[in-house]
């Protein structure tokens, strides 16, 4: 017989395992600047920031496959809405609502194997005031920022990262921000000051997208080559 203490224990086994895959992800940092907002990361192979609609982006740690399915989940979700309704109507909250019903089932559904992501969606507006950050977890619970947002594979490195974005300005320039948000990420990863930047760095790339805020290209969603980071 199947009792709720069974079904408490299962849930406990299931974060823990979760947790411990997420531990080591590379964390990804998200601000809002007069300019748009600024995703920073650094990967190995993989990209980790995408464009999921005109003024929506999405980033994940995690199990590449998994991330994969939810950025897919959340591109049919977006299209379908888009063409049903209009732009105006895709907004991020209705994704991560549709969303984490699905992640929820799927951490609680002990036939079938839960999603291993933890993902930080956001929406451009037309103020860094109006911006709007959602952090998903792996079992479907969601909360919102304004100003900036991060995830991590760890909570304690999280709210370490929170405490020092909270201080960047959004007239920050995107340049100046991305040596700030390098900097961020480097003492995230090694607090104590332990390691080398560049034993942290190795075999890593850095990733920055700026989502821009202004619509005067077709296109928002801007990647900063390396040169520029």
């Amino acid at each position: 017989m199947f009792t709720p203490y069974d079904w408490q224990e299962g849930i406990g086994n299931r974060a823990a395992y979760i947790e411990g895959k997420l531990a080591q992800g590379s964390p990804v940092l998200a601000l809002s600047l007069d300019e748009g907002i600024l995703y920073f990361t650094y990967r190995r192979q993989a990209q980790k920031i995408y464009e999921i609609y005109d003024r929506l982006i999405f980033a994940a740690v995690g199990q590449q496959s998994d991330v994969e399915a939810l950025r897919m989940a959340a591109l049919e979700f977006t299209s379908r809405e888009g063409y049903n309704r209009s732009d105006e109507d895709v907004t991020i909250q209705r994704v991560v609502t549709a969303l984490s019903a699905s992640i929820k089932k799927a951490f609680g559904d002990f036939g079938s194997a839960p999603l291993v992501a933890r993902s930080l969606f956001a929406e451009v507006n037309e103020t860094p005031e109006k911006d709007i950050f959602y952090l998903v977890d792996y079992d479907g619970d969601y909360s919102i920022s304004r100003g900036y947002g991060v995830i991590a594979g760890e909570a304690e490195m999280t709210d370490r990262l929170r405490g020092k974005l909270a201080g960047i300005k959004s007239d920050t320039k995107p340049d100046q921000a991305i040596d700030q948000l390098r900097e961020i990420w480097l003492s995230g990863m090694n607090p104590e000051g332990q390691q080398p930047d560049e034993d942290l760095l190795d075999a890593l790339s850095p990733e920055a997208i700026l989502l821009e805020r202004s619509d005067a290209r077709e296109n928002r969603f801007r990647v900063l080559v390396r040169s520029e980071v």
